[in-house]
């Protein structure tokens, strides 16, 4: 389970002031202050550190301490302060000078260091510590807490395993705490999408069937998102007979959810869309995946993930915008009734595509609901999000996602949230060339064009759903499972999207 965390903020004069001491309240087991280049401190922190100067230029001489980030020097019993531990973690850019600070991850990193704290104190004192960035250390430092475990009947139950997941209090000091506190929500609604996202992706496949996620996708009503879910009869009668085709072989059977939060001024003002692949556990159908690994196959959601965690950021943080977030949820077995390379389906839009692979599955699954989402809904954009190809792995490995799309400024705003939220796009070719690649002698497409260009093809068949709506496809297979461990994540689900998407709307649709 994750670990407990409340976070509060307080002045930074009353810290300063009160010898590391919250105000009235008692000393903290943590002091955490910050240095720059050369391990460099400001005037606050070294006032609030004084009597511990000589103690500090010692350690910091012999740790060769320069103050970069990602680097921490740690000081117990240090000398005339009232506190246990002083931790002094660096924020000077590593070789790449011109990249802005990384809060979050600051954050993460600092969390990560508080394993046995029980209260701690950050001391914000740099030049580029504003309030928003104050709140961004503090949404780095839940990010970071975030651990899952709930399969686990045997939890550790050594001394220091349960000191490291006592709950903690940290106060952050910062220049102004009314400001940052006030930011902090907004963050705060953003982690628990994240949150949600990754504990998505992290359940087990016989837990989250498609009807399951479906039930924990609903509980947004709470927050006031307008939630409609399609079985497989309303789906019949839609015709979606791409996705159906994918989850017939299955006993579990499938879902789509649209949800619908209406945060704009007039409920009348177009929405922005967003459209998750949900398959809860891919097989790879009767063209079976190897053995080795299929267990990573329970993250083939992940897109689906992305969307309700950032349902629940948007409502949460009642963002100024009509949204809508669809789903399509299914799982793909090889059973008596499963679909065959060689079947041709309908899709809801009429046109016809022919099975040359049944693990080219996701693509079906989008194509049915990029319709029905383009159709009914006429939004400003659809975005869909999927772990579609293992070519984009080759091609982009766990840094980028791929980003394919029709519309340019889309793209270019995609691409700029990316680099300041860090989860990162790279914009792939797409073109007429691709596009014959998937047609078929016998359909009008088939789901699958070879070998080379994989994710290329796989995009110019989900181009074919959208009309001339402004549309981008992020395959976030290398991203959004099984992606390396950062400072704000030390899980296998990742969460990655939430903070892109949310950042995508924040910046150009409220």
């Amino acid at each position: 389970m994750s670990r407990n965390v409340a976070i509060d903020f307080i002045a930074l004069k009353d810290v300063v002031a009160a010898g590391g001491k919250a105000g009235k309240a008692e000393a903290a087991d943590t002091i955490v202050v910050f240095a720059g280049e050369g391990a460099a401190l400001s005037a606050n922190t070294a006032k609030l550190t004084k009597p511990a100067a000589e103690q500090i230029k010692r350690a910091v001489s012999f740790a060769k301490f320069k103050g970069k980030t990602s680097s921490s020097i740690d000081l117990l019993a240090p000398h005339g302060l009232s506190t246990d531990r002083l931790l002094i973690i660096g924020t000077a850019p590593g070789k790449d000078a011109s990249a802005p600070q990384d809060f979050p991850a600051l954050g993460g990193f600092t969390m990560g260091k508080l394993a046995h704290a029980r209260h701690a104190v950050l001391v914000l004192d740099q030049p580029d510590f504003t309030s928003d960035a104050a709140a961004d250390v503090a949404m780095g430092i839940e990010l970071r807490a975030y651990n899952f475990d709930t399969y686990k009947s045997k939890k550790k139950d050594d001394d220091e395993a349960k000191e490291a997941a006592a709950p903690i209090k940290i106060l952050i000091a910062c220049a102004d705490p009314v400001a940052a506190r006030r930011e902090h929500k907004s963050r705060a609604s953003i982690a628990s999408g994240v949150k949600i996202a990754r504990t998505l992706v992290n359940e087990p496949p016989n837990v989250l069937t498609p009807v399951e996620f479906a039930r924990r996708a609903k509980e947004l009503t709470k927050l006031g998102v307008e939630i409609d879910i399609l079985d497989e009869k309303a789906m019949t009668k839609l015709g979606m007979g791409a996705l159906l085709g994918v989850g017939q072989g299955s006993d579990n059977e499938s879902r789509v959810v649209i949800m619908r939060w209406n945060g704009a001024k007039s409920s009348k003002a177009k929405p922005v869309a967003f459209v998750g692949k949900g398959v809860t556990f891919d097989t790879g159908g009767i063209s079976i995946k190897p053995a080795g690994g299929m267990e990573d196959m329970k993250g083939d959601m992940a897109g689906a993930a992305c969307v309700v965690g950032l349902m629940h950021a948007l409502a949460s943080r009642k963002a100024k915008v009509n949204v809508v977030g669809a789903i399509g949820l299914v799982e793909n077995m090889p059973g008596a009734n499963a679909q065959r390379p060689g079947d041709i389906v309908t899709t809801m839009s009429g046109q016809t595509i022919e099975i040359i692979n049944t693990d080219a599955e996701g693509r079906l699954v989008l194509a049915d609901v990029l319709w029905y989402v383009q159709d009914k809904y006429k939004p400003t954009f659809i975005v869909n999000l999927a772990t579609l190809t293992g070519a984009i792995l080759v091609a982009l490995g766990q840094e980028y996602a791929g980003l394919f799309s029709n519309n340019d400024e889309l793209s270019t705003r995609l691409t700029v949230a990316g680099t300041a939220t860090g989860e990162k796009v790279w914009r792939m070719p797409m073109g007429p060339a691709f596009d014959k690649m998937i047609d078929s002698k016998f359909a009008d497409m088939k789901n699958t064009g070879g070998r080379f260009g994989g994710s290329i093809t796989a995009a110019q068949l989900l181009q074919r759903f959208v009309n001339n709506v402004p549309w981008a496809h992020l395959d976030i297979a290398g991203t959004g499972m099984s992606s390396p461990s950062s400072d704000i994540n030390q899980s296998w689900g990742s969460g990655w999207g939430v903070r892109l998407l949310n950042k995508l709307v924040a910046d150009h649709y409220e």
